[in-house]
């Protein structure tokens, strides 16, 4: 079984990929719900989602520790996608596996494009820059597949400069300062489709006399300004004129 979470797509693409290359089960998380299932023996889980400065998103860790489950994985791995690293996130999650009593047994990571732009000095990939991460990434998953179809335990990531302060002092940071829905703006292109909102994975999206209202709960995965079709979608001044990505339209 692979459970999934993809905010503006590349961790579906990644999970995807991983489910046609090892015949597993593609499951994915509903972060707002209480899942609950039930593991064959043996059977081998994968976690496959976004790295949110340095870690692995709050609200996957949440939805981990309320499902219920019977049965524990014979084999667990970390799958996860980030735009240059991902420091300490795996001995991090080793800990909230603990927690539910998993052990986790693999961790890889593939370096794709930029999502995460709600800084005035962060920004997208080029086209160009997005399109040959992608490639790479293409060319390496069937040999983590198979790495995963024998169960190895390995650990192939990109950690970056400073990764222990990155996971553990940034990352409390960018939650405390960051972290947050109340720069979200709507510009008047906004056409009122709603996709913003039937999207968004945390629900924390409402279309209201035709436009979206933020609800206080968001996890800053950007979906919703990826996703708007008129780019009306703002996140203070941060994002404007810095255009759009989602997997598949680049």
């Amino acid at each position: 079984m692979i459970l999934y979470y993809s905010g503006c797509g590349n961790s579906q693409f990644v999970a995807e990929q991983l489910a046609e290359k090892t015949g597993e089960k593609l499951v994915k998380m509903h972060l707002k719900e209480t899942a609950s299932y039930t593991l064959r023996a043996g059977e081998t889980v994968g976690i496959v989602c976004p790295i949110y400065s340095w870690a692995v998103p709050r609200v996957v860790e949440a939805y981990l520790r309320r499902m219920h489950v019977e049965g524990r994985p014979g084999y667990c791995y970390l799958a996860c996608t980030y735009g240059d690293s991902l420091g300490k996130a795996p001995e991090r999650f080793s800990k909230t596996l603990k927690q539910i009593g998993w052990t986790l047994d693999a961790s890889y990571g593939f370096v794709m494009p930029e999502t995460y732009v709600n800084l005035k000095a962060f920004k997208l990939d080029s086209a160009e820059g997005a399109s040959r991460k992608i490639d790479a990434v293409r060319e390496r998953l069937p040999k983590v597949a198979a790495q995963i179809a024998r169960k190895e335990k390995v650990t192939d990531v990109v950690r970056g400069k400073v990764p222990w302060l990155n996971t553990y002092v940034t990352n409390a940071l960018f939650y405390a300062l960051l972290i947050t829905d109340r720069k979200f703006k709507v510009g008047e292109s906004c056409v009122g489709c709603g996709e913003c909102a039937d999207h968004c994975p945390m629900g924390n999206i409402t279309m209201e006399n035709g436009k979206p209202r933020w609800h206080g709960d968001c996890t800053n995965c950007m979906s919703c300004y990826h996703r708007c079709p008129q780019n009306a979608i703002q996140f203070g001044s941060a994002t404007e004129g810095k255009g759009q990505y989602r997997f598949g339209k680049i």
